[in-house]
């Protein structure tokens, strides 16, 4: 397949790693902030092929497994309201929340549906005037811009009957709280080649130099990890802290102007809590004023509650890279993708999912 297959010569990732264990002279870590570099990491064995001096840590770059509990409760009780058709992304529809899951209510007679984009779900409020739709807006910077293009839209059709459950989070302050960890071992990082595509990378620039560790922009083709691997390495290797792009075909230091404004126009940000890590100051992002007529839980008043993780669950370790899956007890065995316990069991970007698949399955 041109331009996916030249990502993905053998011979071309067996000469990174041979450049890798040249240039490697003491142990470091690396974490990738993305889930969808985890999914090609443990996919392709990339972590297998690199020198045992080189450990990948995983890291909470998976919106889905991150989207707290209380939400989902507050989804799956707005799914079930008569009258209303809930919009979600596929990946959401069987994460679990305290009770139950957007299938469950689905299948309890709820009107939920999956789209591919917000602008399907205001579409959808455009030709069912009589229905309430409503749409689980969630996901890093990288499809906040479609988000807020479906706002603004929806706006000018003046839709009255459209709103939004708004989850988007934001990677940097989440960086920032991985790395001021004590027990955190993370030397280096991959930043995700998405993200920077719409926001650039100048915002890790100043958490470089801060924490002292070099941040790759890296994208998710095998080549490309193995390249970014290589690059963090030769960073540290030379005692260097810097922000280097790998990703050079996709993303500019400055990012996509047009979509920052969108978001910046629509969003303003807030604190938000994060499904296994907690409350992150300035994490997310929230509708502003203007828009509070498509806030879905204004508009429907649906109460939630804290709610703890089962105890057996260590998806909150995973998720901030202290724990890989495999060291849950639950893994594989009380925990699969058909009975998942926490969100990274389930979502395509988790990291449990990704060792589920591509490790444990396998050797069934």
């Amino acid at each position: 397949m041109k331009y996916v297959s030249e990502y993905r010569d053998k011979e071309s990732a067996l000469k990174y790693t041979g450049l890798i264990r040249k240039l490697v002279t003491r142990e470091w870590s690396i974490m990738e902030v993305c889930g969808g570099q985890t999914h090609s990491i443990v996919k392709y064995g990339i972590d297998r092929l690199l020198p045992d001096s080189v450990t990948l840590i995983h890291g909470p770059g998976c919106p889905v497994c991150v989207t707290p509990v209380e939400l989902i409760d507050q989804a799956a009780a707005i799914a079930g309201l008569e009258n209303v058709i809930f919009c979600s992304f596929g990946d959401m529809l069987r994460v679990p929340g305290s009770c139950s899951d957007l299938l469950r209510v689905k299948a309890s007679g709820g009107d939920v549906r999956m789209v591919y984009s917000p602008v399907d779900a205001m579409h959808m409020a455009a030709v069912n005037p009589g229905k309430e739709i409503v749409f689980f807006a969630v996901g890093f910077e990288t499809t906040a811009p479609v988000t807020a293009a479906a706002i603004l839209q929806a706006e000018h059709l003046d839709l009255d009957n459209f709103s939004m459950l708004v989850s988007h989070v934001l990677v940097p302050p989440a960086i920032e709280i991985v790395l001021s960890g004590e027990d955190c071992a993370v030397q280096g990082l991959l930043a995700a080649g998405h993200v920077c595509t719409v926001m650039g990378y100048t915002e890790y620039e100043p958490i470089a130099e801060k924490y002292c560790v070099p941040i790759v922009v890296t994208g998710f083709e095998p080549l490309d990890i193995l390249e970014g691997i290589h690059m963090c390495l030769k960073q540290l290797e030379e005692g260097r802290t810097d922000v280097e792009n790998q990703y050079l075909r996709a993303v500019s230091r400055e990012g996509n102007r047009a979509a920052i404004e969108i978001m910046r126009s629509v969003f303003e940000i807030t604190d938000r809590k994060w499904r296994g890590i907690g409350r992150i100051p300035g994490s997310g992002f929230r509708l502003r004023e203007r828009f509070s007529r498509f806030d879905a839980g204004k508009k429907f008043k649906v109460s939630s509650h804290e709610v703890d993780e089962p105890e057996i669950c260590i998806s909150g370790e995973v998720l901030r890279g202290n724990k890989k899956p495999f060291e849950c007890a639950a893994f594989g065995k009380v925990c699969t993708p058909e009975h998942p316990l926490g969100a990274p069991m389930v979502s395509s970007e988790g990291a449990c999912a990704a060792y589920y698949r591509y490790r444990l399955a396998r050797k069934k």
